[in-house]
């Protein structure tokens, strides 16, 4: 039976959804099971945390999980708890209460702010700056697998692969410069106190309700031009970078090092809006003309350590059409992956 034969055709509605998200693949209760001790996600409550939170309660039922945020959002933290996850309310950006929180071995850090940067910069750079300082001081003996971004990165050719590990950044505008603070932050603290790390820098990750393959879909299912200036973009099913993510703390460095991960590959915009018209019975009108560049990542070195990702590009597409076509819900999350000035 060939991989895609494993999957589902559909998933009835989000409780499917984030079943099927939370499956361990292959490989991820091995390398738990090389980094020992309980797991702690701080900033839970995003777009990821939860499935990630519930997989890492699945791969290693005998530890004790713990999801760490504010709670804002309700039923979250009662969700949580349903699955066997210890929770705990806190304000990162409250010093006393993050020293306060229990000294775990593992934590994985998600905590960040993209989506209207532009219009609180101060807030944003708090979350993506300050908070990391406090975390990694306060968790220096801990092993801490940080999420970041492939936005610190210049834009790459197309033909070229992406940027690697040793790409220099150079970020664009205030969200990619306050990510690389977050970056420089980690790796400031594991220098001094030798703290082992990992920072993901993530170029991205979908689900039925979010990401690239949504963002161009809705707009195919509505009628409205796709843009292709921005022609190609890196994604991978969120199932499958949470994998990583958490497979990474067997994979920590002292001082903390980048990983990219996404799928393997650029994804053409334009083929993309092709797919979904077929799939959702539209006419697709494409607007301008692919750029020679644009934020993409190499990641030769995450699958080296942990192979193909589970989820191919052809199913990713099949869910989200068929998702969107029901009108099912949405995280009213737009990626602005086609943003080219850094604004967000």
């Amino acid at each position: 039976m060939s991989l895609d034969e494993t999957l589902p055709d559909r998933f009835e509605d989000v409780e499917a959804l984030e079943e099927f998200m939370s499956r361990p693949e292959p490989g991820l209760a091995a390398d738990l099971a090389a980094a020992d001790g309980d797991i702690m996600i701080l900033g839970v409550g995003g777009k990821m945390g939860p499935t990630l939170a519930r997989l890492a309660r699945r791969a290693a039922p005998e530890r004790r999980v713990v999801g760490v945020a504010r709670f804002s959002e309700p039923g979250l933290e009662e969700k949580l708890q349903g699955w066997g996850i210890d929770t705990i309310r806190c304000d990162l950006l409250e010093r006393d209460a993050v020293t306060a929180l229990p000294k775990i071995p593992n934590v994985i850090f998600m905590a960040g702010r993209k989506f209207g940067t532009s219009g609180n910069l101060e807030l944003t750079w708090a979350m993506n700056a300050l908070v990391p300082a406090i975390v990694a001081d306060v968790f220096g003996d801990s092993r801490i697998v940080a999420l970041s971004t492939g936005n610190v990165y210049p834009f790459a050719d197309v033909a070229g692969g992406g940027a690697t590990e040793a790409t220099l950044p150079d970020p664009m505008g205030e969200y990619a410069q306050s990510c690389l603070g977050r970056e420089r932050m980690f790796e400031y603290f594991s220098g001094r106190n030798g703290t082992m790390g990992r920072i993901i820098r993530l170029n991205y990750a979908i689900d039925t309700r979010y990401g690239v393959l949504w963002d161009v879909a809705v707009k195919v299912l509505s009628g409205e031009a796709i843009d292709v200036t921005t022609g190609y973009a890196n994604v991978i099913w969120q199932g499958d970078a949470n994998g990583r993510i958490l497979r990474s703390l067997r994979h920590c460095t002292a001082p903390t090092s980048p990983l990219n991960v996404s799928g393997g590959g650029a994804v053409a915009i334009r083929a993309l809006a092709r797919a979904f018209g077929e799939r959702l019975g539209r006419k697709v009108e494409i607007a301008g003309k692919e750029s020679e560049a644009c934020w993409l990542v190499n990641t030769e070195q995450c699958a080296r350590l942990f192979g193909p990702p589970r989820v191919p590009l052809e199913k990713m597409i099949d869910w989200v059409a068929d998702w969107v076509a029901r009108g099912l819900p949405s995280l009213d999350k737009p990626t602005a992956y086609d943003s080219r000035d850094g604004s967000f």
